[in-house]
């Protein structure tokens, strides 16, 4: 089957549409700038209801590739909000605006850093809903000595970690059944 647009949301996104993480991350090629602008605004539209959004976090016309982001709004606050990961993110060189408008201008620092820095922010993981821990553990050992590997390296308890990533997997296993058999995206989004 074609790699079109929702094909590529569904296998990376499926546990954002599910409610199960707060967000995710797709790389999309297109020369259809016109085009990703329509899909990603006629997105917000149709999901808005079930409190998701879409937003083009990096783009580039040279090689034609973007990354595109799928979170949820409500849940990307409650993030925020937590004392500990506001303090690590201050660290990592974030302004952190009141509480009212951060998840914008949050996701817009972010855009500024995958955009412009020569180093991959990996405090990315944050906001695609990693625990503190994993992202700390990650930038700590520079990738090494984690405790457990699936949908990203887990630094705490190798048994919960093992259990939360299948339960990611079989999610976007059955979220690509369904959707390759007819099911539209806005019926397998859940509002949460």
């Amino acid at each position: 089957m074609e790699r079109n647009f929702e094909t590529v949301m569904i296998e990376q996104c499926a546990p954002v549409l599910a409610g199960l993480k707060p967000a995710g991350l797709f790389r999309y090629e297109t020369r259809d700038c016109a085009d990703l602008a329509r899909r990603v605004r006629s997105w917000n539209e149709q999901l808005a209801s079930k409190g998701l959004s879409v937003r083009v976090l990096k783009g580039c016309v040279r090689t034609h590739q973007f990354l595109i982001y799928v979170y949820r709004e409500a849940r990307l606050r409650a993030i925020f909000a937590d004392e500990a990961v506001r303090a690590f993110l201050a660290r990592e060189g974030y302004q952190l605006p009141q509480e009212q408008e951060q998840t914008g201008i949050m996701l817009t620092q972010l855009s500024r850093r995958l955009c412009c820095s020569a180093e991959f922010p990996h405090e990315i993981g944050v906001f695609l809903g990693y625990p503190l821990t994993d992202v700390v553990g990650f930038i700590e050992n520079r990738g090494r000595n984690f405790t457990c590997c699936g949908c990203w390296k887990a630094y705490g308890d190798p048994n919960a970690a093992r259990r939360h990533f299948a339960q990611l997997s079989k999610c976007t296993a059955v979220y690509l059944r369904l959707f390759h058999s007819g099911t539209p995206i806005s019926r397998l989004a859940v509002a949460a």
